[in-house]
């Protein structure tokens, strides 16, 4: 247990109250003695308050709980209802009534994709998760069931031409799915350029197309004549085709296409796990730390991995030339929330007047 420091009616374990001082209150225009003045007559306004509403809920389970025992075998739907509003538990019905909301991020207004769940305590996942805004096709498809092993596709630790084959096929019909052209498929594909504003497919056969949607060319890295990056959108999602002929991939396929990056996991829950593993003052600086370091940016972790050590940054945004000629800037990492059940819970960081 680290020392504690006296603020106001407040015992705060040391090592916390130096965080939120030096590390967390800088920059957020709020001065050190109002913050702790506010907490601590926060605490003790509302404190009680959770208290009783606690003690209130262990009265309804008592009740309920009994009230089981005492009719055990005859349920009864219409009475157990009458008991429920007897006791308080269920309210009468309102008004109907509607609700609205505005200023919602895209991601969870408009945009349909996955979401993640990850511990906010460990650095290494916390950054995984943010950077997992986007991620490459071919990788999920080699590394998983996604790909049949039948027919010599087997996943080894070296590289199978036979499962690749497989995975670029795949990706080629993802494109025309999704991306469909003019005329011909993505599988028949010999170049990508943009010309004009417009996407320019280049066919094995020598003849030209384009996107059957033009309007779905968001924009490109590189030079128009020759990009490295076709950024593409579907239902508001955005996918990347890859280009680089001198990439171990890119050189054996015919357009040069090296991998498809995907827009998949569009927001991430950064939990504190404050239920389980967050416990004491230490516990919560470490989660408090990484969750500030997510939310300046800056945060980094020294991740050894095949026998290399480096370090794992937050992805940036990403940046296309548009196909009017400006700049398009997407978005590089995943909209977090942080999750934090600690108002439910007791624990020795900061103690009341009361102890």
């Amino acid at each position: 247990m680290s020392q504690r420091v006296q603020v106001g009616g407040l015992q705060v374990a040391e090592d916390l109250y130096n965080f939120i001082n030096t590390e967390a209150l800088p920059g957020t225009g709020v001065e050190v003695d109002a913050y702790w003045a506010a907490f601590d007559a926060i605490v003790h306004e509302l404190a009680p308050r959770n208290r009783e509403l606690l003690a209130k809920r262990d009265d309804f389970q008592a009740r309920i709980d009994q009230w089981h025992r005492d009719n055990r075998g005859q349920f009864d739907f219409a009475a157990y209802k009458k008991f429920l509003v007897d006791i308080g538990y269920l309210l009468p019905e309102g008004e109907d009534f509607t609700a609205s909301t505005s200023n919602v991020d895209p991601e969870m207004a408009t945009m349909a994709g996955p979401q993640l769940v990850v511990p906010v305590m460990n650095a290494r996942y916390a950054l995984n998760a943010a950077n997992a805004r986007w991620g490459s096709l071919y990788n999920a498809l080699y590394g998983t069931d996604a790909i049949s092993e039948e027919g010599g596709a087997e996943a080894g630790s070296e590289y199978n031409p036979a499962r690749g084959a497989k995975v670029i096929a795949f990706a080629r019909q993802f494109l025309d799915d999704n991306a469909p052209l003019a005329q011909g498929s993505h599988k028949d594909s010999a170049g990508y350029h943009v010309q004009n504003g417009a996407l320019v497919v280049s066919m094995r056969d020598g003849s030209e197309t384009g996107l059957a949607e033009p309007s779905q060319l968001v924009g490109f890295t590189g030079e128009a004549s020759s990009p490295n990056g076709i950024a593409l959108a579907h239902n508001g999602l955005h996918f990347e085709i890859q280009i680089d002929r001198t990439d171990m991939i890119g050189k054996t396929d015919a357009a040069g296409v090296k991998d498809i990056l995907m827009e998949s996991a569009l927001t991430t829950i950064m939990d504190c796990e404050d239920s389980v593993a967050a416990v004491d003052a230490e516990d919560k600086i470490l989660v408090y730390r990484n969750w500030l370091g997510l939310m300046k940016g800056d945060l980094t972790e020294e991740v050894s991995k095949g026998g290399k050590t480096f370090t794992r940054t937050m992805n940036p945004d990403r940046l296309y030339t548009a196909p009017n000629g400006g700049e398009v800037t997407l978005k590089g990492r995943s909209l977090m929330f942080v999750r934090n059940v600690g108002h439910l819970m007791t624990n020795p960081a900061i103690l009341d007047r009361d102890g």
